[in-house]
């Protein structure tokens, strides 16, 4: 179990500074972030981009974490209405650009992912239209990228199960850049199968996790504990996965509690890894989050 590496998610610091929130994060021994590109979270749009960007990865070398790069901003591209334009919408340009923005960005930074979805369909927008756009703006989206991409079902988009993902991958001609965001929460909320099976069914394609809670039928992101899924098993079909990257804590409405939510989560995590690992402790790093904090408050480590 010593393989898993979890990471956390900068959309759940947002009240932070970014360096600030790097700073927490890997005090609290995580060994990565899933960073969300937005307004005070290296933002694309803003001047200096390059210099801001070599900064952020310098100092993610310095604290020895693992990134990847996620772009859910909910107001980055449209002060009015959250996640838009979607790579469905009749101003689809402006996703694409921020996309291939993204792309280039985590190619600096060395970033092991940069994740995406669909979005909603707009209800002005034929079902076929959007998933037209959606198969044309993946396929410019890949063109030249030097990064993995993961492409995410989630509910409520237009693609947002597995197998909704497989269709667009084979539309797309299966290229080996374009690879599978699972949110594990997502799995319990929508996927028929547990949700291990779901790490099972695309195993071969999974280049970043997202990690939280969540109820079947409900897509709600919860903090561990407060929802259904059973976690030991899931992280030892991650690991019998082969899977190497990141396993980052999505909890996007925790920024008001982040440094205390990112704690026990970490706890948690590393509490299920070691129940998911049997019989050798050793095997595991079980360090909790709580105590963690405590040291990095006093300004050890």
């Amino acid at each position: 179990m010593s393989g898993l590496r979890f990471g956390y998610g900068t959309n759940g610091f947002a009240n932070h500074r970014l360096g600030d929130a790097l700073e927490v994060i890997a005090a609290l021994g995580y060994r990565g972030v899933a960073l969300t590109l937005d307004h005070d979270h290296l933002d694309p749009y803003a001047p200096g981009l390059a210099r801001r960007v070599a900064v952020v990865g310098e100092r993610l070398r310095e604290l020895g974490l693992g990134v990847v790069v996620e772009t859910g901003a909910r107001y980055l591209l449209d002060p009015w209405h959250k996640h838009a334009p979607t790579l469905l919408h009749d101003e689809r340009e402006r996703r694409i650009d921020f996309l291939r923005r993204a792309a280039a960005i985590g190619a600096d930074l060395g970033a092991e992912a940069v994740s995406f979805w669909a979005g909603v369909r707009p209800s002005a927008v034929p079902e076929d239209v959007a998933w037209d756009r959606l198969v044309d703006g993946c396929a410019r989206v890949l063109d030249g990228a030097a990064v993995p991409l993961g492409f995410e079902p989630e509910p409520g988009m237009l693609v947002e199960t597995i197998a909704g993902w497989r269709r667009l991958y084979d539309a797309l001609g299966r290229p080996p850049g374009f690879g599978v965001t699972l949110d594990i929460g997502h799995c319990r909320c929508l996927e028929p199968e547990p949700v291990a099976a779901c790490v099972e069914a695309v195993a071969e394609h999974l280049v970043n996790v997202q990690i939280d809670d969540m109820r079947r039928g409900v897509h709600e992101h919860l903090e561990f504990g407060e929802g259904e899924i059973d976690f030991p098993p899931v992280l030892r079909a991650l690991t019998a996965a082969g899977y190497t990257g990141l396993v980052a804590v999505e909890l996007p409405r925790h920024s008001h509690a982040a440094p205390d939510v990112a704690a026990r989560s970490i706890g948690f995590l590393r509490r299920a890894a070691s129940a998911a690992a049997g019989p050798d402790p050793d095997s595991v790093d079980t360090a909790g989050g709580a105590e963690r904090l405590a040291a990095a408050a006093k300004g050890g480590r």
